[in-house]
């Protein structure tokens, strides 16, 4: 979407106002925000993308927060510091990952609440993806049950993905 001042740059700045119960939107790219002032410009200085990284990537500094062993953490590989990549907001290499793994577990827990992304489902197309989900989950839960010989669970395993793939009509 295109800025609705100049309509030559990108809106990246959507702004909401309401006045009196009139609701007033605005999309804006950053230099026109900053050139129209006011409000405008101090959503653009206070809401940018790296200030709401840094601010997230730097809670260390955090009451209560006790840092990981390691505080000049270095990738082996390709050198980058993790104070480096607290100002860039990317990895240098796959390799940062893992060498930056102590810190990389509390930000995460703090920024999605788990270590592990599950990603989401829309809602109306959800029923069917989330039936194939469990249907996978079942059949390797079946193959384990029947590799360390627990064939009773494995029976009940098996009954109840047949009765999902009633459900999705296989």
């Amino acid at each position: 979407m295109l800025c609705q001042n100049c309509h030559e740059r990108p809106a990246t700045v959507h702004f909401t106002k309401i006045v009196n119960g009139e609701k007033s939107e605005y999309r804006l790219c950053e230099q026109c925000a900053r050139e129209r002032g006011d409000i405008f410009a101090k959503a653009v200085n206070s809401f940018g993308f790296n200030h709401l990284l840094g601010g997230l990537l730097n809670f260390e500094s955090s009451p209560g927060f006790t840092a990981p062993a390691g505080k000049g953490l270095r990738c082996d590989v390709c050198g980058m510091t993790y104070q480096q990549f607290t100002q860039v907001g990317q990895f240098g290499c796959p390799s940062c990952y893992e060498h930056f793994a102590p810190r990389l577990e509390p930000l995460l827990r703090r920024i999605q609440s788990a270590v592990q992304h599950t990603g989401k489902v829309p809602a109306r197309t959800g029923s069917h993806v989330k039936l194939r989900k469990d249907l996978e989950r079942l059949r390797k839960e079946l193959q384990q049950c029947v590799a360390n010989e627990q064939f009773e669970r494995a029976a009940e395993i098996r009954d109840q993905i047949r009765a999902l793939e009633q459900q999705l009509g296989q």
